[in-house]
Formats: C-alpha cells, structure tokens, sequence
C-alpha cells in the first residue's frame, strides 16, 4: 500500500494492489482516517462498507492497481473514490435473492447522497458523497 494523508487540507489517498487483502487493508485505511479527522462517528460505518463494495468490484474485474480517495469537501460532506485501470464504467443490476453479488452498487445508490463514474485517462473512477446527517 501506498498512502498520502493531508490531515491538514482533509484529503488522503492510497493505491493497492489487486491482492486479496487489498479489501480489508482498504477499509482500515478509511476508517483510521475517519478516525484521526474525528469523523468515524458520523461517516465511519458507511463509508467503510461502500469502500469494500467498490474496491471488491475493481478487484473482480479489473487487474491493476486500485486507487482510493477520501476528502472532506466541508465540515459535512465526504467524498471517497475508487479508481481502477478498467475503462469500462460499472453496471448497477438487479440481483436476485440468490445471487452471490450485484448488489454493490445499489448499496451505494441507496446510501450516498450522490455517486457516479468518471472516465480518466487510464481507467475510471467511481466516487460518492455522504452528508453528515443532521
């Protein structure tokens, strides 16, 4: 894992490598820099659940590395991104009550303020915003 924590202009990044560990070492980066931004209350458990889908879904199917962006935008909204080597913006579908996957990004859809994909010059970027309730 690389990483980068601005803790004075509220941003961090890191890049993983498609491993199977890249997941949980993910997670644990977000939420340790919730954590030191004072955030985790607010923002904690979301945002390391929509981490996972997202860095499980560039693991699935793209092979480089994986980057993950976390930013404060104000004092009450966030913005994490997930960027991949893949050029292909992902697919919301509509899993069935058997399926193993696919519902990652209607897990997103459902608890993001606002989400979308943005096409970079060597793959693509899913992001989300949260909004601290309240």
């Amino acid at each position: 894992m690389i990483g980068l924590i601005d803790t004075e202009g509220g941003c961090a990044e890191w890049t993983f490598p498609a491993e199977p560990d890249a997941v949980r070492v993910a997670r644990r980066a977000v939420r340790d820099t919730l954590r030191t931004w004072e955030l985790d209350g607010a923002f904690g458990d979301v945002a390391t659940l929509l981490v996972s889908e997202l860095v499980t879904n560039s693991m699935r199917h793209a092979s480089g590395p994986i980057g993950v962006r976390v930013a404060r935008l104000d004092q009450a909204t966030l913005r994490v991104e997930v960027s991949d080597p893949l050029p292909d913006p992902p697919r919301e579908r509509t899993a069935g009550p058997d399926d193993e996957g696919g519902r990652g990004l209607q897990l997103v859809a459902c608890s993001a303020q606002r989400w979308g994909t943005a096409r970079g010059r060597s793959g693509k970027t899913v992001w989300f915003e949260l909004a601290q309730p309240g």
